[in-house]
């Protein structure tokens, strides 16, 4: 590994004897002010030396700065394994995060774009007449008391009731269940005794009922209570029923039962839709009567930023303005509102130059991918000014198309050249080949990494042998066994003509059955909402239709063996856009729908790989046979760390405590009792070919595969995740440490284990992300045998190798948001990458090579 000059002996961040999670005693220097990539496969400890040593150390230094009062008002994490760091400047980390689960967060407030906007209009926007002040900027906020709309709270959305909803059969009699709201068994029949005794005709059929009569029955808040007489039970003495309305008593049941199927039940009796009140947007009238350049506030944070931008921009080159507010209620032409628009359009302009123009600013952070968010954070700090930081990013590409790719690099050089220092752990190689500096972590993953193979220019890296990215790096020894050149026929075809969905509009799109099929396009073209809302509901369609539910099989939610519950039930969204398709063509050759998405494979530490996958349960299962387990009466239950009896009580199987600490933020240590194990002495004592229950979960994939060999149900699960590139996991590693693809993967691999059953219609949204393009080869491998038994497999990615190796490819765009959501080229990657009018095209045909 190249020594860095001598002659800038202050230059470098020097790292001694880090020992961060997989990492050996690794020294290493690095150049400040300049873009330095951290490469290797995942798993190899790059992130391990990137965030774990080198970002953590920063903040810790940064923490002992900090008056120890007010240090417990902040999140701290530990102390970085490692020696020495010298020559670190303050850190700034920009990491992978899904959106914020609130529906209250939007593009406009992790920007704080909103705060802006809310200003402008409190400041310089026109009221109407009849407004003798002007609104504060909170008054323009959803998300604040003096803005919310008092009928949805801000949210924008309202959930009712209505007739055809609680009456779905109206020829129905009340007797013969027509308020289907209602509950059923004996309280059924008591809510009907107490209708008869209002006075109401429980006979006739319900559309016959006068609809004063109707109205009061669904409706009514009114609960009166009357004595009711058993009519058949002449034994039962009388009693004081009370009357519930169906609307009534749904809500209620939401709000207040603790039972979930009964939640689940009246569910199906709720419409929600745009709030009456507000029109959706959450905001009270006032508000909304404001308006600047002639629309309301609603109307522009609905704008994609490139019209938005187009809308404020006459403000900022006016040149006749008035000094100070007029005495109109119109505050247009004032320097207040060129100041305001000036700053707002110079940070819109950010975040177009990073490819994000089709968002706006009232989208939900829960419908953006992790890519997405770290830009919009990225876009922030390029406007902060901050001079002399680290900024250490993970994977800033994810996510992006390559043309979008390049905007990424203007980006990383605007930080650079502001003085400041760019640590970026990537996977793309574009990205690589523009660092000033490359460090290559590896060679392999886990306990196979943990070394820096190189440290240096990036040219540099071509000597190193052993670097599993040196091959992927450069042109001249590029893997070209990446691309698959005998394309497959088609064995049949699914089309779908006249979908309209958010920007689809009126588009026809086939896909080949018994094929890879990869769609592409730039970021906001309508890949996924082809591929992960339009696809899955005609299929689904088609299987209930069918009367064929067990062929369904979307993506699994939790199963988390011990820690497995219900979802909670949620009332349906409806902000969501509504599916129109005109006319679906070959759904008779598909028999089954798997959906492998992003989204975590557990809500909580206690869901991990090991009992995700069912291979836990395999392993407490022998443990049971044990000759001490047997002789003590241990069943599987007893190795489960999440029930009494096997567990440590100190922790509750989790292998830690809550440490609260006077004047200092509470922390978390390992618990005393256990040391971490999670488990009670007792249970400790049995092991498995010398191990305990505790060591197997602190065992890697790739460890386990040798020791657990000889369980046929752990080895074909470990099998299958050493397939898709997962060795490095610990088999007891919590779900929520898991990135977005590392879940994708393990639902993959969990997926490969079963039997396979009929034409199965695979369903991926960018399997690629936090993978080396090593690891990429090895997950199409995978996808490519699904194919070659006889399966259909559409992925939505960027990663034009992958693309290259795909039977068929479906090119959506031209651009994002309003002008993208087109098919603009569809046939073999050789085909597509001919199209003049496709901005993939260029970047496939390079691959192609």
């Amino acid at each position: 590994m190249p020594s860095p000059s001598e002659n800038a002996p202050d230059s470098f961040v020097r790292v001694r004897g880090a020992n961060e999670n997989n990492l050996r005693s690794v020294d290493v220097d690095m150049p400040r002010d300049r873009i330095v990539a951290f490469t290797g496969v995942s798993g190899s400890g790059k992130s391990s030396l990137a965030f774990g040593t080198i970002f953590t150390e920063a903040q810790r230094r940064y923490l002992e700065s900090v008056a120890p009062y007010a240090r417990r008002l902040i999140q701290q994490g530990h102390d970085p394994h490692v020696e020495s760091i010298s020559g670190l400047p303050p850190a700034v980390a920009l990491q992978q995060r899904r959106g914020a689960p609130s529906s209250r967060s939007s593009v406009g407030t992790v920007t704080t774009l909103s705060n802006s906007l809310r200003m402008l209009f409190s400041r310089a926007g026109t009221f109407p007449k009849g407004f003798t002040t002007r609104l504060d900027s909170d008054a323009f906020s959803p998300n604040t008391v003096a803005g919310a709309c008092p009928e949805c709270h801000g949210i924008g959305v309202a959930h009712t009731v209505t007739e055809d909803s609680l009456v779905p059969d109206p020829s129905l009699s009340i007797r013969e269940g027509a308020i289907a709201a209602w509950p059923g068994a004996w309280q059924a029949k008591n809510l009907r005794d107490i209708t008869i005794a209002l006075g109401y005709d429980v006979d006739v059929p319900w559309r016959d009922l006068p609809p004063a009569d109707r109205e009061w029955l669904l409706f009514t808040d009114e609960q009166p209570v009357v004595q009711i007489t058993p009519q058949r039970d002449r034994v039962a003495k009388p009693y004081n029923g009370m009357f519930w309305s169906a609307k009534k008593y749904v809500f209620h049941t939401l709000a207040d039962s603790k039972s979930q199927m009964m939640r689940t039940k009246v569910l199906q009796f709720v419409r929600s839709g745009p709030c009456p009140l507000c029109g959706g947007t959450g905001l009270r009238r006032e508000a909304l009567a404001v308006t600047f350049a002639g629309r309301s506030i609603a109307e522009l944070n609905a704008l994609p930023l490139t019209d938005l931008a187009d809308v404020i921009r006459p403000t900022t080159q006016l040149t006749e303005v008035t000094p100070a507010l007029p005495t109109t209620l119109s505050g247009e032409r004032t320097d207040v509102a060129v100041a305001l628009t000036t700053d707002l359009l110079a940070r819109i302009e950010v975040l177009t130059d990073l490819g994000l123009g089709y968002l706006g600013l009232g989208r939900a952070t829960t419908t953006l991918s992790p890519g997405e968010m770290q830009r919009l954070r990225l876009a922030t700090q390029l406007r902060s000014g901050l001079f002399g930081v680290v900024y250490v990013l993970d994977e800033p590409s994810a996510g992006l198309h390559p043309a979008d790719a390049e905007q990424l690099l203007e980006v990383l050089a605007q930080l650079k050249s502001s003085g400041n220092s760019v640590f970026v752990v990537e996977h793309n190689m574009d990205i690589v080949r523009h660092a000033d500096w490359i460090v290559d972590v590896g060679p392999g993953a886990g306990e196979g990494g943990g070394h820096v193979l190189y440290s240096g220019a990036v040219p540099g890296l071509a000597a190193v042998e052993a670097s599993v990215t040196r091959p992927f790096l450069f042109p001249h020894a590029h893997a070209a066994s990446v691309t698959r050149r005998d394309r497959r026929e088609a064995s049949a075809w699914l089309t779908v003509e006249g979908v309209s969905l958010h920007n689809l509009a009126d588009i026809d799109a086939s896909v080949p059955l018994g094929t890879l099929v990869a769609v592409t396009g730039v970021s906001g073209s309508g890949k996924s909402t082809l591929v992960s809302r339009v696809l899955p509901e005609v299929v689904r369609a088609h299987l209930r239709s069918d009367d064929t539910p067990d062929e369904i099989d979307d993506t699994p939610i939790d199963a988390g063996g011990d820690d497995s519950r219900p979802a909670e039930a949620t009332v349906p969204d409806a902000g969501a856009d509504s599916l129109t398709v005109r006319d679906v063509r070959g759904l008779e050759h598909i028999d089954r729908l798997v959906r492998v998405d992003q989204k975590p494979i557990g809500r909580t530490p206690r869901s991990n790989l090991a009992t995700y996958t069912g291979l836990f349960d395999a392993v407490r299962a022998v443990f049971a046979r044990t000759d001490l387990a047997r002789e003590r009466g241990y069943g599987a239950g007893r190795f489960s760390f999440n029930v009494a009896g096997g567990r440590c009580e100190t922790c509750l199987g989790e292998g830690f405590v809550s440490v609260e600490l006077l004047f200092l933020p509470g922390s978390y240590g390992r618990c005393p009792t256990c040391d971490g194990a999670r488990y009670n002495a007792e249970t400790l004592e049995v092991t498995y070919d010398g191990r305990t229950i505790a060591d197997v979960l602190a065992l890697t994939v790739e460890q386990a595969s040798e020791a657990l060999a000889s369980i046929p149900a752990a080895a074909r699960s470990l099998r299958a995740l050493l397939d898709v590139g997962l060795g490095y996991l610990r088999l007891g590693q919590p779900a929520t440490e898991l990135s977005g693809g590392e879940a994708q993967r393990i639902k993959l691999a969990t997926e490969l284990q079963r039997v396979r059953r009929g034409h199965t219609l695979y369903l991926l949204d960018e399997p690629t992300t936090g993978l080396h393009p090593a690891d990429v080869q090895r997950l199409l491998a995978q996808l490519h045998a699904l194919v070659d038994s006889g399966d259909t497999v559409v992925v939505v990615e960027h990663e034009m190798d992958f693309v290259a190796a795909a039977d068929w490819v479906i090119d959506l765009g031209p651009a994002g948001g309003d002008a993208g959501g087109r098919v603009i080229a569809a046939g073999t990657p050789e085909h597509v990458a001919r199209n003049p009018a496709s901005r993939t095209a260029p970047y496939l045909a390079e691959r192609l090579r």
